[in-house]
């Protein structure tokens, strides 16, 4: 009887390897695709930021939901899965599959790590921001931020105060009125989004609704529901200025956020039957293509001179602010640009512990030129989402430099846009755009 059973073990096992064999790769993608959304809803079960967007079958949802894990489970299925991955054999021909490939094994990778944190496991900044977003962001020393700031303090116009002290008062000047808010921004996602569908071709029930909120460690965001539709919030805590019309316009809708998603859904998902496009966990390699490609987006949709020219005619006026200022204004924001990086030098320090919640907050004000109390609400953010910090300045960084790379010297608007938009569309990681 014995050794019946164990007969009947070796044949199953047998049978079972068989079968898996005679499974063609891209079919072996298309199963290890839908358990790595499972196990994403089930890791939102004990993280409720995990699952940033979710437009799969409602039925995968409402099993997890009823689901209770440990950490541990969890941490062995992604373990399981991400060997899976590694044995499936994409030909070097079939390069979308191969995309695809390393797409799961880089997004099951920063599930395994985000599990492994919410288990108790401590990783410094680096380690975090690479196990999370397949990357090791770049260190900027203190003497670089000084330097901006020496260069900054001859720029404006006061000449008494601090150079914060002095940017502020400058800057205040720049203010859109709360009651001119819903206009002005009006005005900016209307131009983005005439100008973006003059190179992206979207469905035409694509859409989004704006609504203004408060209380929260983030100025703007975008939440997508599929469908080819979003909800943008901007968070109306603190003054908003005249720059961040067009900033959270191309950030949040177009080309940024909203076109990303729906091409993720459109493209990927729903040509290609990608299911894993159907979700999208906020700690993932994912999050710094989405947020470098929509800070790059920007300057894509408006750069630099028609920018300027868009808003000395449109914008400042519909704020009732005095466009003649807006060459000045946007010259000394370039400069403050070039501080970018302080950001990501206080969550690094705060989060490795090597410096105190105050002393981040005095670094984010003397360089990264926030008040008081927008630097508090920074350092929130670092709090909640840690070495998210780096998809901001570094994403963009690495998507301008890929873009421009791949357009070539002296590139015609069409072709910055159509690289721009293959990326929009593509499944491709950070460690793929260097």
């Amino acid at each position: 009887m014995k050794l019946f059973l164990l007969s009947a073990f070796v044949v199953l096992v047998f049978s079972t390897s068989f079968s898996q064999k005679k499974k063609d790769y891209k079919t072996m993608l298309n199963e290890l695709a839908e358990d790595y959304v499972r196990l994403v809803l089930d890791i939102g079960q004990l993280d409720p930021d995990y699952v940033d967007a979710y437009y799969g079958p409602k039925e995968w949802q409402e099993e997890s939901a009823k689901m209770k894990y440990q950490p541990t489970a969890l941490r062995d299925r992604a373990e399981a899965f991400l060997s899976r991955v590694k044995r499936i054999r994409v030909p070097s021909k079939d390069k979308k599959s191969s995309l695809r490939k390393t797409y799961l094994a880089k997004q099951l990778t920063a599930a395994h790590a985000r599990i492994e944190m919410l288990n108790g496991k401590k990783f410094t900044f680096d380690e975090e921001a690479k196990k999370l977003y397949d990357v090791i962001p770049p260190k900027y020393s203190e003497s670089h931020f000084k330097k901006v700031l020496d260069a900054l303090g001859k720029t404006l116009p006061a000449d008494t105060g601090t150079v914060n002290q002095r940017y502020q008062a400058f800057r205040n000047q720049f203010v859109i009125p709360k009651e001119k808010l819903d206009s002005v921004f009006t005005a900016a996602i209307n131009e983005c989004r005439i100008r973006t569908k003059k190179f992206v071709t979207l469905p035409e029930n694509e859409s989004f609704v704006v609504e203004y909120v408060n209380d929260k460690p983030w100025s703007g965001y975008n939440w997508y529901k599929g469908n080819a539709h979003s909800v943008i919030q901007v968070n109306t805590d603190f003054p908003i200025f005249i720059d961040r019309a067009v900033d959270l316009a191309a950030h949040e809708g177009y080309p940024g956020h909203h076109v990303y998603n729906v091409l993720l859904e459109s493209e990927l998902m729903k040509k290609n039957g990608w299911i894993e496009f159907c979700i999208y966990p906020l700690y993932s390699p994912q999050s710094l293509i989405a947020e470098g490609s929509a800070n790059y987006g920007i300057d894509v949709v408006l750069p630099g001179k028609e920018r300027i020219q868009f808003e000395k005619e449109v914008l400042f006026p519909l704020a009732g602010l005095d466009a003649g200022q807006a060459d000045q204004y946007y010259m000394i924001q370039s400069l403050v640009a070039q501080l970018n990086y302080a950001g990501n030098e206080a969550a690094r320090n705060y989060l490795n512990g090597t410096i105190s919640k105050e002393q981040a907050v005095d670094w984010l004000v003397t360089y990264a030129l926030f008040d008081p109390s927008r630097a508090e609400q920074r350092l929130r953010f670092i709090e909640k989402y840690r070495s998210y910090v780096i998809n901001y300045n570094y994403g963009q960084d690495l998507v301008k430099n890929y873009v421009e790379k791949k357009s070539g010297k002296k590139p015609t608007a069409a072709k910055r846009w159509s690289v721009f938009t293959d990326l929009l569309s593509s499944p491709r990681m950070p460690g793929g755009l260097k």
